[in-house]
């Protein structure tokens, strides 16, 4: 039986001439577009794909059916917004799942710009981890997932969605003001959670030493107390620095290493038109703060 989302990544192999570029349009990952493409080559009982050199090419009977599929996707899409256009957005409701830093800047002002342009669209929150809100996601008890993660961190599995919202530079937290890691050597460590306590002791490691955490607290909050305490130095992104900034701490951007921010669905596309809009409101959100620094 053919599925519409394997006829979307055979479209999307087709449009761009590539398993990755595909995976870049779909946003998933290629290992994830390679699954598709077989599951349709069972499903069909014919050879779509063939290997050249480093790259692929479609079959005749690939091309056949990538052409057919560009043309039922193109229906299915068009329906679709038509029917959104109707009701999708005239009322329901949407849930998302965000951690501490993101729920208390950008996702205020995207929920009042959500709330402005559909007032029919019910927006519901959850404050959770990165970890627990892609859990909740795959559940069905969310639609959409707010999570960051740093350049190093393994993409996540497949089937998961991810749109970029924007990046969220990391900063050195200290009692005095210092622009180097390296200085705080011998000093004790505050960690955060554990992606972000191994991205803390990845950011040590490159500035040759390992730090000694002596204190743990995922708590943006207690971390910057403990600093200004002279418990100890941290690292901490911009979004969190701007939800909360203690009076007895200095802080210094580290170049080149940013969270990297993204708004997660899951199943297959297209997302409910609420989702949809609500992943916009953000992405504008964020562009907005951006820009104003």
């Amino acid at each position: 039986m053919l599925s519409l989302v394997h006829l979307r990544v055979l479209a999307a192999v087709a449009r761009t001439g590539s398993v990755t570029e595909a995976a870049k349009e779909l946003h998933y990952s290629q290992p994830s577009v390679s699954h598709h493409l077989a599951r349709l080559e069972a499903a069909t009982g014919a050879r779509l794909v063939q290997r050249v050199g480093r790259g692929i090419r479609l079959t005749p009977e690939g091309e056949l059916l990538a052409y057919r599929a560009t043309e039922i996707i193109g229906r299915v899409d068009s329906a679709s917004n038509e029917l959104a256009a109707q009701v999708g957005l005239q009322a329901g409701r949407v849930r998302l799942a965000g951690y501490q830093s993101v729920l208390s800047t950008i996702v205020p002002e995207a929920a009042a710009t959500l709330a402005r342009k559909y007032p029919g669209i019910e927006l519901s929150l959850i404050d959770v981890h990165p970890v627990e809100a892609l859990r909740l996601l795959r559940h069905g008890t969310i639609d959409v997932a707010l999570i960051f993660r740093y350049a190093d961190t393994p993409l996540e599995e497949e089937d998961l969605r991810l749109v970029h919202v924007s990046d969220d530079p990391l900063y050195l937290v200290s009692q005095r003001p210092d622009d180097s890691v390296a200085n705080y050597r011998d000093s004790a460590w505050i960690g955060g959670c554990e992606r972000c306590q191994a991205e803390l002791v990845a950011v040590c490691q490159r500035a040759g030493f390992t730090p000694r955490i002596a204190s743990i607290s995922d708590d943006m909050v207690v971390m910057q107390a403990l600093v200004a305490a002279g418990m100890g130095v941290t690292t901490l992104p911009g979004l969190a620095l701007s939800a909360h900034r203690s009076p007895g701490v200095h802080t210094t951007e580290l170049p080149d290493v940013p969270r990297q921010i993204y708004a997660v669905t899951y199943g297959d596309p297209p997302d409910p038109p609420a989702s949809t809009a609500l992943i916009e409101a953000i992405r504008e959100s964020a562009a907005v703060r951006a820009l104003n620094g």
